[in-house]
């Protein structure tokens, strides 16, 4: 981490292909944190919730700065049925339209690996260094940026979770690529 990077958090549920598990390899690389249960998480973080009612934008940047950002890794298939319930006093945000890079999910929307995930909202708070420097120890990582770049763009220059929602209305009818 350098001086003005966002403390990244991952309660780890350990579904995932150990050896396709991007939150284990940020773990390896130091880029991120791993706790087994959802009370290692830091209160007040800015937590990464598919279910939550605002989307992250610059307005979270000081308290990302501030508690870090917080994400659950677990898998899409258990996810999609119910997302797991976590305790605590967080400010629970939902990515906006996104398309996903990864070879697991290549090209489908909302199904994010973990490190795309904080990608994202690094590259929405104006984070973008350290968005790069997570998904540069992913073959893959740099295809992320580049499928996502006109939304990543747009939500970033959102002032608000108000104004990434509108934006992301722009993006809902873009057909996934193929690859």
């Amino acid at each position: 981490m350098t001086e003005g990077d966002a403390r990244l958090i991952i309660w780890h549920m350990g579904q995932d292909d150990p050896k396709k598990c991007t939150a284990r390899k940020m773990q390896r690389f130091g880029l991120a944190e791993l706790v087994p249960v959802p009370r290692g998480l830091p209160r007040d973080a800015l937590l990464l919730d598919p279910t939550a009612g605002h989307a992250p934008s610059r307005q979270d940047l000081p308290l990302a700065r501030a508690h870090g950002i917080a994400a659950i890794d677990c898998t899409w298939k258990k996810a999609a049925v119910e997302f797991p319930e976590v305790p605590g006093r967080f400010h629970r945000r939902a990515l906006p339209f996104l398309l996903a890079a990864n070879p697991t999910a290549y090209g489908r929307p909302f199904q994010l690996s973990t490190v795309e995930a904080f990608a994202a909202t690094l590259c929405i708070l104006g984070l973008r260094d350290q968005a790069e420097r997570a998904l540069a120890k992913f073959g893959w990582g740099a295809r992320f940026l580049e499928l996502n770049a006109e939304p990543l763009a747009a939500y970033a220059e959102a002032a608000s979770s108000r104004e990434v929602v509108a934006a992301q209305k722009l993006f809902l009818d873009v057909e996934a690529p193929e690859g």
